[in-house]
């Protein structure tokens, strides 16, 4: 497999681990691939997270147990019952909660390591840049395409990683941006500038509950490959899982040189 070449994102806190912290991250501890050096870094990392739904709950759960020192999750909605069959951080009680602060309580219950910032917004092109300067990665499991492309074009502009996530009733996707590279795509070199392309939403088409899971747990471990780069990097390359026929492919996506994306004049933090 080829080696990550890519510099590692900016983690701001510098992490001495702890006697309970080498005992919970051991099992990462004893990969050679990460390490104490990486599960420090994991700790000092600070991440935002575009949705606290179907794909976002089992990113969540999982990079709060993999101690992501700090989880920022962005998301104006509350808790419905219909959420209850895929949202796996919420239950019952739950119900018309603000998403980010229940999201807050489930993460202090798992890890008191990590620090969860609820957001109780929506985010779109005013105000994306703000709310995610901070972030060395970026996790998009939103179901709005108007916010995946706001939050696609200030990840860009701002140089941070995205991960981005989706799912069909049973079909998913999966890829991780770095467009400012110059062999490496941005979001909108795969999707254009289809800002008027028609909304499609699980209520509508349906979803299987555990094909969100199954992305979701996916994309929490871009995000650790991101910060702590392993195996082959996935940045350029897009992952099809069809649960119909269970068959999973991974697509190169080439950088399109006319891509109004990737042309923009770049913000560095």
């Amino acid at each position: 497999m080829d080696a990550l070449a890519s510099p590692l994102p900016l983690v701001r806190r510098a992490v001495t681990l702890t006697d309970d912290q080498l005992e919970r991250y051991a099992r990462h501890i004893v990969l050679k691939e990460i390490g104490g050096a990486g599960q420090a870094r994991l700790l000092g990392a600070d991440i935002a997270v575009i949705g606290a739904g179907g794909i976002g709950s089992p990113a969540i759960l999982y990079l709060a147990a993999a101690g992501v020192g700090t989880i920022r999750v962005i998301d104006h909605d509350a808790v419905a019952l219909s959420n209850l069959q895929r949202q796996i951080l919420f239950g019952t009680a739950d119900i018309d909660t603000p998403k980010a602060e229940a999201a807050m309580a489930a993460v202090a219950r798992i890890n008191p390591d990590v620090k969860l910032i609820p957001i109780n917004a929506r985010i779109d092109a005013t105000n994306a840049e703000l709310i995610l300067r901070e972030a060395d990665v970026v996790l998009d499991g939103c179901d709005n395409f108007d916010t995946r492309l706001a939050v696609a074009d200030a990840a860009q502009r701002l140089r941070i990683p995205l991960v981005s996530a989706a799912v069909g009733p049973f079909e998913g996707q999966l890829a991780t941006y770095r467009g400012w590279e110059d062999d490496k795509p941005c979001y909108r070199c795969l999707v254009g500038s289809p800002e008027d392309a028609p909304e499609r939403n699980c209520a509508e088409t349906g979803v299987i509950g555990a094909l969100t899971g199954a992305m979701g747990s996916l994309a929490a471990l871009e995000v650790i490959r991101a910060l702590m780069p392993f195996g082959t990097d996935m940045a350029g390359k897009l992952l099809i899982a069809d649960l119909l026929s269970m068959r999973f492919r991974t697509l190169d996506v080439a950088k399109d040189p006319a891509c109004p994306g990737c042309a923009v004049e770049l913000c560095v933090p």
